[in-house]
């Protein structure tokens, strides 16, 4: 039953897209672009690398899961336009990160398994 559950939520994960924006305003209605961010491995076991980020000295990492709640919270400095984070603590299933930094505001998803 857990793995049929596993299974539709990749599909659902799959067909719903990765909703991958970045926003120069907070408000999310001025300066709207979409980057091409790449997740993977998606699905990830024990690190899950962003691509295509803007460099930054100060970036707030947050992971939540699918209802909103925060699970992990890091600072760290985006460095070659990537970032890689620890997910080996994390049970499987579908989550949201956010890096927020004064270049950026970006959200994507990956999958746990």
């Amino acid at each position: 039953m857990k793995r049929a559950i596993s299974i539709l939520a990749l599909i659902f994960f799959c067909a719903v897209g990765s909703g991958q924006v970045n926003s120069d305003s907070f408000g999310g209605q001025e300066n709207q672009t979409v980057q091409k961010i790449k997740v993977f491995p998606n699905p990830a076991t024990n690190v899950v690398n962003i691509l295509g980020l803007t460099n930054s000295a100060k970036a707030d990492i947050l992971i939540s899961d699918v209802y909103g709640n925060a699970l992990l919270k890091h600072q760290w400095h985006i460095k070659n336009n990537a970032i890689n984070i620890p997910i080996a603590t994390l049970e499987p299933g579908i989550y949201m990160v956010t890096i927020i930094s004064p270049e950026q505001k970006v959200q994507t998803r990956f999958y746990k398994k």
